[in-house]
């Protein structure tokens, strides 16, 4: 008797130490066995646009297939406000877990050198996990332009120094440092009209109260085609698949190159292999012909990075960009 119950206390000293445990939150799980227990609940994407633009319709494309191949949902969380600022402040508030990722936009990269004092580092708070798609920027011009090439318009442009106005959809934004960075290049002068958003700068454009836009091909197109813009040139390094007959800028400004793109992050600290997972997923995605077909149809390319490859592509965006911005001495709204 006195054996059985010194064996009882023993047991239920050992059940009063386990309770007494504190709790394991989840990231401290995910720290420590990240492969064996991720994912095991639902995910955020946070996106620094309102619903239904371009970027946030491609957002909803990856997400859908990372709910898919992850086997849990991937909720498309729109944070938008100070050029996409909010949105990676709060992924850097976040905890670095992998639940909460972060759709990096090609203004972010901007918005280093455009805005003092943000609350983070991009570099240093977010983690990069991989390239998403390319939206190739086109150079457009209203049809009543004497112009209908590249080298045309930088005549022109020269023999009309300071008339000929350029819209952007904000300033800081990747269509006016696309246009800065080609005033630079070439040596013209223009006058920048920034507008709240490019469905505004398009409609004074189509009606002539401006002279020409760098824009994403996928909200110039229908226009093009409908007659209501001219298509001069595209602004990446190579012919877009999607207007192959027409030349790239660089074609008659050598060494231009400007695109809008974007890309995947996380919370800094988070585990490195739940980085190399979602990379894994993200790729096999843009490189699934239904996923790159319905990217195709908002008219964007994938772009294919490992985290560390990604990570120096920001790095060397933001440089570029950087100087554009100073050099122009541009300043936020």
């Amino acid at each position: 008797m006195r054996l059985a119950r010194r064996k009882f206390l023993r047991l239920a000293a050992g059940a009063a130490g386990v309770a007494a445990l504190p709790a394991v939150s989840d990231a401290v799980i995910a720290q420590t066995f990240p492969a064996q227990t991720y994912p095991s609940r639902p995910l955020r994407l946070v996106v620094g646009y309102p619903p239904g633009g371009g970027t946030d319709t491609v957002a909803r494309i990856m997400a859908q297939w990372l709910s898919d191949r992850l086997g849990q949902a991937v909720v498309v969380e729109n944070r938008p406000g100070a050029a996409t600022n909010l949105s990676i402040q709060a992924v850097t508030a976040a905890a670095p877990d992998g639940y909460t990722l972060l759709l990096i936009a090609a203004s972010a990269a901007v918005n280093v050198s455009l805005f003092q004092n943000l609350p983070f580092d991009l570099l240093r708070d977010i983690a990069p996990v991989s390239g998403l798609i390319d939206f190739p920027l086109v150079m457009v011009v209203n049809p009543s332009m004497p112009v209908t090439n590249v080298a045309e318009f930088i005549a022109y442009t020269k023999a009309n120094a300071g008339k000929v106005s350029m819209a952007s959809y904000g300033t800081g934004s990747t269509s006016h440092v696309a246009g800065e960075l080609f005033m630079m290049m070439t040596g013209t002068k223009m006058l920048h009209v920034p507008y709240r958003g490019e469905a505004p700068a398009l409609v004074d454009l189509m009606s002539g109260q401006v002279q020409v836009m760098f824009l994403t091909l996928t909200g110039a197109i229908s226009h093009v085609r409908s007659g209501a813009l001219r298509l001069l040139a595209v602004g990446g390094k190579t012919r877009s698949e999607f207007v192959p007959d027409t030349p790239t800028v660089g074609e008659t400004v050598p060494g231009y190159e400007a695109n809008s793109w974007c890309g995947v992050g996380v919370p800094k600290a988070t585990p490195a292999a739940i980085i190399e997972r979602l990379n894994t997923e993200i790729n096999a995605g843009l490189s699934d012909p239904a996923t790159k077909g319905r990217l195709a149809s908002v008219g964007t390319t994938p772009i294919f990075y490992n985290p560390a490859g990604f990570g120096a592509y920001l790095a060397g965006e933001i440089e570029k960009w950087g100087k554009v911005v100073r050099a122009a001495n541009i300043k936020p709204d």
